[in-house]
């Protein structure tokens, strides 16, 4: 079983195909990263791209087969770790020489690591013997980054066989985290996003692989993404009853993060980080209390202490500076870099014509938009050809998309089979409809432009990849869409996966924007902006006075939010904290101005 990363830092799932193969370009240097399995048409084309790289025939899974979802999966990853079995120990055998793969992997490990300061004195000793000596030790000591997963657990759709009836366990996240299951990868982990989903968290019960191991740890993990410390509590037991344990609780941002936005009711970041300090060991207790009486139940064995549980945060980081603090005053014990490695091609998959766009974008290109057709709030980058192309369509009199994937598939308001709220079929049932109804034209615009914001992800998202290694996803379908936190916006320039590495520790600063506000600062104008957004439209449908005791709470919560900020020590440097302390100043004025212009308290 491997050794647990030596790195401090983790890629998260980005998009569909932007960490398709981040494990196939990193984890040979020790960096753990995510791949989303929720697009097996994806995850079949990569099969494709990289069987000859192990000079093996690829062999297609057609979707005529049974379980072919989960057996595209169970094969990619599968393939995913011979070839970074293999990248690893061509590392092992490789030179200590300048421009050598081994020398890099030491070169990019934090200066405070063990290993990192054991190279530093091989690297500076005369003594031949010695050199040889720590060499050979050193090189007994690299291990890859672990190959995790993501399964969005809002994308379940069901399947249905020849005779329309429902496939069991063959929903689309069932089945995604069976191919998972069921492939070799050792020390790697599920990573449950979104929230909860039942139906996928009691199908993990049967799961054995989950079970612990021989060695008294776990070969597959899980770790669940949330947003504050109560969903931790209800997820971590829910889990726990049917015998699994959370290993890791991503905490991100609600908002300050890429791809899908989960707001919280105002809850900050740094508070509900704190919450988690305060509360870490009350948390695994009441988790492990019900993970024990569960295996017990079982006739398992069972654990005397608690196994480990860490906690790491993502969403908005930016500099050395804030990661730093994170693991000094919160204790966390990794931090997710996402964003920023989107202009990073040796860490992700990301077609030129997009990277460019990346590079030159500002706060106005990267909007907080309603074109996921989950009906969530979804960052996304503008200028996109996935946006030029559904502009086209709109224009052309045929808005909407060919839906091809059906994954986002959940609409039943015009059809008895669920559909998308971005296809062509459904636009143009909407539409119709919009148009029976004689609205004012005012409301008839806004609704017609919900209507038409949504766009098709699953192709979209996925399409970066065929675009970048000249292969075909779908054969009519090239567009590209891309969905980067608001954190882009600071990062303007493509960089090396050394140079990022020296970033994140310290080493070099590759940060374009001088001006750049703090994370918590950016975090905090993000729910600003969007509840200013929620008032204005619920004070224009005059649903205001129905949810009152909904903005007041999201209210109270900034301002505690503020008032936390304010005795936090984030920064040494008199000026940033003189600058953080101004800009907490100007969000407190703006929330007074809100309470008087709506008297939300």
């Amino acid at each position: 079983m491997y050794q647990s990363s030596q790195h401090k830092f983790h890629i998260p799932v980005m998009g569909l195909a932007y960490t398709i193969d981040s494990p196939i370009k990193v984890a040979r240097f020790g960096i753990s990263s995510v791949i989303s399995i929720v697009e097996d048409r994806l995850i079949e084309m990569m099969r494709q791209h990289y069987y000859p790289s192990v000079s093996r025939e690829y062999q297609p899974i057609s979707t005529h087969e049974p379980d072919y979802r989960a057996k595209r999966i169970t094969d990619y990853l599968n393939l995913v770790n011979t070839i970074v079995e293999a990248q690893v120990e061509k590392i092992r055998n490789a030179a200590f020489e300048a421009g050598s793969e081994i020398v890099k992997y030491f070169e990019m490990l934090p200066d405070d690591n063990v290993l990192k300061q054991l190279y530093r004195q091989m690297m500076n000793t005369g003594n031949q013997h010695e050199k040889e000596k720590i060499a050979s030790h050193l090189r007994s000591q690299i291990q890859p980054g672990s190959i995790d997963v993501n399964i969005m657990t809002k994308v379940d759709r069901e399947t249905y066989n020849d005779e329309g009836a429902i496939v069991e366990n063959g929903s689309d996240a069932v089945a995604a985290l069976r191919g998972y299951v069921k492939s070799n990868l050792a020390n790697s982990s599920v990573v449950f996003s979104a929230g909860m989903n039942p139906r996928l968290y009691n199908y993990l019960e049967s799961c054995k692989e989950f079970d612990v191991n021989e060695d008294g740890g776990f070969t597959k993990k899980v770790i669940v993404k949330v947003s504050d410390y109560r969903s931790a509590l209800i997820q971590g037991k829910y889990l726990a009853k049917k015998g699994i344990w959370v290993s890791e609780f991503r905490i991100e941002s609600g908002l300050n993060c890429g791809g899908h936005a989960f707001a919280t009711e105002g809850y900050l970041l740094g508070p509900i980080l704190e919450e988690f300090k305060i509360k870490k060991q009350e948390l695994i207790d009441a988790i492990f209390e019900v993970y024990n009486a569960s295996l017990r139940k079982k006739n398992k064995e069972y654990f005397i202490y608690p196994p480990k549980m860490i906690f790491s945060v993502q969403g908005g980081i930016g500099t050395h500076e804030e990661d730093d603090f994170l693991f000094r005053y919160y204790s966390v014990e990794s931090t997710g870099w996402g964003t920023p490695f989107l202009l990073v091609p040796e860490a992700t998959t990301v077609d030129d014509e997009t990277l460019n766009l990346l590079c030159n974008a500002t706060e106005k290109d990267v909007v907080l938009s309603q074109n996921s057709p989950l009906g969530v709030r979804f960052h996304y980058l503008k200028g996109t050809s996935s946006e030029n192309e559904k502009l086209l369509r709109i224009k052309n009199g045929k808005p909407g998309s060919p839906c091809t994937e059906k994954h986002l598939a959940s609409n039943t308001e015009f059809t008895k089979e669920p559909i998308c709220t971005a296809s062509h079929k459904y636009q143009k049932l909407k539409i119709a409809q919009l148009q029976s109804l004689n609205l004012p034209e005012k409301e008839y615009g806004k609704q017609l432009n919900e209507v038409l914001d949504k766009e098709c992800l699953c192709v979209g998202l996925s399409n970066a990849a065929a675009v970048s290694y000249k292969q075909t996803f779908i054969k009519t379908l090239k567009a590209v869409t891309i969905c980067p936190g608001p954190n882009i916006t600071n990062f303007s320039k493509v960089v090396s996966l050394q140079a990022m590495t020296d970033h994140i520790y310290g080493r070099t600063n590759i940060l374009t924007n001088n001006n750049r506000p703090h994370m918590f600062i950016a975090e905090l104008n993000l729910y600003i902006d969007y509840f200013k957004e929620e008032l204005e439209n619920d004070i224009q449908a005059e649903q205001f006075s129905k949810r009152k005791k909904y903005y007041t709470s999201f209210y109270q919560n900034l301002c505690n939010g503020i008032a936390y900020y304010r005795n936090l020590p984030v920064a040494s440097n008199t000026t940033i904290r003189h600058q953080f302390i101004k800009d907490l100043d100007d969000a407190r004025l703006e929330m007074d101005v809100l309470n008087y212009q709506y008297a939300i308290i």
